[in-house]
């Protein structure tokens, strides 16, 4: 995922309330985090390849993850943000809930003010 999609999905989430962050995995490797209220984290598509997946993570051990998603690879980022909202990761493999996710107060966008100077003007 590249770093402005990431940014895009990011953005997207928190305004559905969901506690997502842009993850910088290595150099030019960007995905998305969302911290989980129990104090896991899930980070999703850091691994450079085509399918959408995670991993569930707690104290930098592994704990869940969540496998590829069927035909994720030709997602576009409306598909990205349902799938990581949709997801249950109350198991060590996640699944996608049966249920609609509870609706929560949007979050401020990550950055906030000084989100273009953070970003180096590029947005």
């Amino acid at each position: 995922m590249d770093e402005k999609r990431a940014l895009r999905v990011v953005d997207r989430l928190r305004e559905k309330g969901i506690n997502a962050h842009v993850e910088h995995a290595s150099t030019y490797q960007f995905g998305v985090r969302v911290a989980l209220r129990d104090g896991r984290n899930a980070i999703w598509d850091t691994d450079g390849t085509l399918g959408l997946e995670a991993q569930v993570m707690a104290d930098g051990m592994l704990v869940g993850f969540v496998p590829q998603i069927a035909g994720s690879e030709d997602f576009d980022e409306d598909q990205t943000v349902e799938a990581i909202a949709a997801t249950d990761y109350d198991k060590p493999i996640a699944t996608r809930r049966t249920t609609p996710m509870p609706a929560a107060a949007a979050l401020p966008r990550q950055g906030g003010l000084f989100r273009r100077f953070l970003g180096g003007f590029r947005e």
